[in-house]
């Protein structure tokens, strides 16, 4: 049994109105406890809705979505439950910031969740951790971090809460390479270390190959591909079609595969790039 999955899941906005518009439309997957899965798709193919489907901010119009095999709004009373277990950061989720200290705000989560003080405490400290926000930082006031800190500190808050699924909707937004190349480590060690179930909305192809297992592909509205992440690169000429494209790296590969040398299709870091091209040059005598 899965421990996410969808089935003929629709998602219409301004239903019967002559704005109405279908966000996500007839979708089926399912999603295993342990994956890491990235999500793509151009602006507007529905990413963001299926999301906050995922997380019961949004009822879906039609279909079904099941956690541990048990469809989320069973009971629609105690849908803020699967809040507490499928954990959901926004995009700029440093605007969601509110309380009066950075502690107070990774509590907030943990603290509706009706935990004793010992194991909020616990919470507030080790999620803060994970992101790299140094202790001094917690009794801050959250408006006088810098931009990458924020972020964190918006994290921390939905870590904290210890989620089953993390969805990220686009944590690296509006990040500078530096802030971007950090957060993104520290999203892949928090997926290592807790073996929680990691869901990316990026728009970075390159952070996606980095570190997703899986990828789903969204256009118009349709889930068209879900496949591991070397595979669905490995499809540059659709993905293009689709107005998206293959990390810079791997476009470089497989442009040198074009030119008759054989190297393996579907390369996603310059590491394994570097190790391929090596080992090419090896067999060549040419090092």
């Amino acid at each position: 049994m899965s421990l996410l999955s969808a089935r003929d899941l629709v998602y219409t906005y301004s239903q019967g109105m002559p704005t109405e518009h279908i966000a996500v439309d007839h979708l089926d997957f399912d999603i295993e406890q342990g994956d890491f899965v990235g999500v793509i798709g151009h602006t507007g193919s529905g990413k963001s809705t299926l999301v906050q489907m995922l997380n019961g901010l949004l009822k879906p119009t039609a279909g079904t979505i099941k956690l541990d095999g048990v469809d989320i709004w069973a009971k629609p009373k105690e849908i803020r439950k699967i809040r507490f277990r499928v954990g959901l950061v926004f995009q700029y989720p440093e605007y969601q910031l509110f309380e009066e200290t950075v502690a107070k705000d990774i509590a907030f989560g943990p603290s509706n969740m009706g935990l004793d003080a010992e194991e909020i405490e616990n919470r507030v400290y080790n999620a803060a951790k994970f992101v790299g926000l140094k202790h001094e930082l917690l009794e801050k006031s959250p408006f006088d971090l810098s931009g990458g800190e924020k972020r964190r500190a918006a994290i921390a808050g939905v870590i904290a809460m210890d989620p089953d699924i993390l969805i990220l909707d686009e944590p690296c937004a509006g990040l500078d390479p530096v802030g971007r190349d950090i957060l993104l480590s520290q999203i892949y060690h928090y997926h290592k270390e807790r073996g929680n179930t990691v869901i990316l909305v990026s728009h970075s192809m390159e952070d996606v190959a980095t570190v997703c297992d899986r990828v789903m592909v969204m256009n118009h509205s349709k889930l068209t591909m879900f496949d591991t992440a070397q595979n669905i690169f490995s499809r540059g000429e659709e993905l293009g079609k689709m107005s998206l494209r293959v990390p810079q790296i791997t476009s470089i590969v497989d442009s040198l595969i074009e030119e008759g040398i054989p190297l393996e299709k579907g390369v996603l870091t310059v590491d394994k790039a570097v190790l391929e091209i090596t080992e090419f040059l090896k067999k060549e005598g040419r090092l």
